[in-house]
């Protein structure tokens, strides 16, 4: 199912089709065994998206990444929830866990 939606056509041909689904498919099995509800779960989606983006199309560092990171989940621990913004769904453990899962995936990537 992910390598439809990823619109991956070349999975068994193209090492980088097959690096994103390993990507995108571990992030997602990450997040459910996190037991995030349907809306942190695709909120988490495009973060790793965010930070992928950053890494491939910005070649930012792994530094300049994580404040980017940062600012996108800088509502977490706001009480008025509908103030915070799409991505700032997460609480502060769970924000502390994403950027520290998404440390291990730069570091593996880059």
């Amino acid at each position: 199912k992910m390598e439809e939606f990823l619109n991956l056509t070349q999975l068994k041909t193209s090492l980088k089709e097959a690096i994103l689904l390993d990507y995108y498919t571990a992030g997602f099995w990450w997040a459910k065994e996190m037991n995030f509800s349907l809306i942190q779960l695709s909120g988490f989606m495009d973060l790793l998206n965010f930070a992928l983006e950053n890494l491939s199309k910005k070649h930012m560092t792994l530094g300049n990444n994580l404040k980017e990171l940062e600012r996108a989940l800088s509502g977490i621990g706001k009480t008025n929830s509908e103030e915070r913004g799409d991505l700032n769904l997460f609480s502060i453990e769970q924000a502390k866990a994403i950027i520290d899962y998404l440390v291990i995936r730069y570091l593996f990537l880059h």
